[in-house]
């Protein structure tokens, strides 16, 4: 049951490239149908997981030899830190379908290939070969390169080739870690390689070199600069995925193969990275604060934001870590949300993201529900008390309090600068009483409306019962603390 978003995905697109006669509507229902069903198993999973004292931390696991030689084998199963991301995938891709209705060139090969690049993530998240999870880790940038080189805009085929390049360089370094632990170890299965010893002098190289190579999807600075030019150049619909969950594939893998596996190089290496951490957290607030793209605002804002991932990774505490994990899912929901507002439903329909030129439209007035999006996606962004940001934020300073006290400093200037600029867009792009230059916006459609306020019930839902997430979320970390 755990592979069946993998295959309800795959099986989805390949309906797009097979049946030449459906229309562009059918195939845009299609796509949407296929989300909704991954979404819908992954919230049965979800439910249907258990948490009491007795209960295993990995549920549903199978397993079936493919390369016995090599102990390759297809293993999957899935814990309190796989579920709420599933889940967080199937969100993401049923609103980047809708955020995406508007798409009309080539529509089928543009649904095929999300469905494809929301399969891989799905299998990177249910994998329990570590070998299996690199593959899907991998197949998930792919679709990536064609989404943003033929359906995107500003230097498209520049950004395309920049996240590719930055992806497989980092992906380069993971094989090499891997290829390493499995000649100590002659096996992939992360449930036998967790019970191993590894040498500390082997952890003291393997760990920072395989954390860093996941850590560039995670957008970690100085090798972020793919990201802020991935997510301008990307259409709306992809941007939303690759800040809502490619981002997140870079995190949960640091935290599946370096993080567990290598504890004493984790220790070793934490000041430096956690150091790293900080410097993205003020660093993309700062870059965001001097934008006059409202696209490049949010992606620079994502930077900071998942600079709040790594930090809490590296505080080696239950608080931190936990808060982590529910950032990695409060931040896809919300950059999604920011990305639909800024993409589709102001930049469609007014032909600019420049701030300046976007005072003169009075969208306050023309479009009052995509002002009020932003306005709750920014508060929720900020750490606005009853949004999912508020709780996961609070359980990282928290941790940080405790391993970093300096860190908390560059951690509340990116806060406190998060207000700041999430204020200044707002002021710039909605609240004018200029006269717009052309006539006036058509107003927000259904499906921007229905993707809206599912992104909105989630971010409020999970700040309001964050034990919904916590609950599954704290057994699951006992295998990765040291």
């Amino acid at each position: 049951m755990t592979s069946a978003p993998l295959w309800i995905s795959l099986a989805g697109s390949l309906v797009c490239v097979a049946l030449p006669r459906l229309s562009a509507g059918a195939i845009r229902w299609t796509a949407l149908g296929t989300s909704l069903a991954g979404l819908a198993v992954s919230l049965v999973l979800f439910l249907l997981y258990r948490i009491g004292a007795g209960d295993p931390v990995v549920q549903w696991t199978r397993e079936i030899p493919l390369l016995p030689a090599f102990g390759i084998s297809w293993r999957t199963g899935v814990d309190g830190v796989s579920l709420p991301l599933m889940v967080l995938t199937g969100i993401a891709a049923t609103t980047a379908t809708l955020f995406s209705w508007n798409i009309d060139k080539r529509v089928r090969e543009y649904h095929a290939l999300v469905l494809v690049l929301v399969g891989a993530v799905y299998g990177v998240f249910i994998c329990r070969d570590l070998l299996l999870l690199f593959v899907f880790y991998e197949l998930a940038v792919i679709p990536k390169y064609f989404l943003i080189a033929i359906w995107g805009s500003t230097r498209r085929e520049y950004a395309a080739m920049k996240l590719v390049l930055y992806s497989f360089a980092g992906g380069t370094l993971v094989l090499v870690g891997l290829a390493c632990t499995w000649t100590q170890t002659g096996t992939f299965a992360m449930d036998t390689l967790q019970d191993h010893a590894f040498p500390e002098t082997f952890q003291f190289w393997a760990f920072p070199a395989t954390f860093i190579g996941f850590a560039v999807l995670a957008g970690i600075w100085p090798l972020h600069t793919w990201a802020p030019t991935g997510h301008v150049a990307a259409p709306t619909g992809t941007s939303m995925l690759l800040a809502g969950v490619v981002m997140k594939l870079g995190a949960y893998g640091a935290l599946r193969f370096p993080m567990t596996l290598f504890p004493q190089g984790w220790e070793a290496w934490r000041d430096e990275l956690a150091l790293l951490a900080a410097i993205g957290i003020l660093h993309g607030a700062v870059c965001a604060l001097a934008q006059r793209d409202f696209k490049f605002v949010i992606g620079y804002s994502s930077i900071s934001h998942m600079g709040f991932v790594l930090l809490g990774f590296m505080t080696l505490e239950e608080k931190g870590l936990s808060g982590a994990v529910l950032q990695m899912f409060s931040h896809g929901v919300l950059a999604c949300l920011l990305f639909a507002v800024v993409g589709r439903m102001v930049h469609s329909r007014t032909g600019t993201r420049d701030l300046a030129e976007l005072h003169a439209w009075q969208l306050s007035r023309q479009l009052p529900l995509a002002a009020g999006t932003f306005v709750i996606a920014g508060l929720a962004a900020i750490g606005m008390p009853g949004f999912s940001g508020f709780i996961a934020e609070l359980h990282v300073l928290t941790g940080t309090w405790k391993a970093f006290p300096l860190l908390l400093v560059p951690a509340a200037l990116g806060i406190a600068i998060g207000v700041a600029y999430t204020l200044g867009a707002y002021q710039k792009a909605f609240a004018s009483d200029g006269t717009p230059p052309e006539g006036p916006c058509h107003p927000l459609t259904l499906q921007e409306k229905t993707g809206a306020l599912l992104l909105i019930a989630t971010t409020v839902l999970v700040g309001v019962f964050p034990g919904l997430l916590l609950d599954r979320i704290l057994p699951s970390l006992q295998l990765v603390l040291p």
